[in-house]
């Protein structure tokens, strides 16, 4: 199962410090997100590995120096919130 944005997610920018804004199309017009650095890396690291959460996972935990399983349940509660937002899906 690979993590993908939604259809109409976009990345607008990313500042100097890390933080992440995505746009999402809505019937109302665009409707802005932000992710600090963190949720930035984190979404990063799924789109270089074609939305695998597993090898996003372990890259974070080398990044981070810390063991890839906890690396993978921080980044597993991070897609859920953005799932609950609307921004992520899951695709088999």
């Amino acid at each position: 199962m690979r993590i993908r944005p939604m259809p109409g997610v976009r990345v607008a920018s990313v500042d100097g410090d890390g933080r992440l804004v995505l746009l999402a199309s809505s019937t109302a017009g665009p409707e802005s997100y932000r992710c600090g650095p963190v949720g930035t890396a984190m979404w990063i690291a799924l789109r270089q590995h074609d939305g695998d959460a597993a090898a996003a996972a372990d890259l974070l935990a080398r990044l981070w120096n810390t063991v890839p399983e906890n690396a993978r349940a921080d980044l597993d509660v991070w897609v859920e919130e953005m799932r609950d937002a609307g921004l992520l899906h899951a695709v088999a």
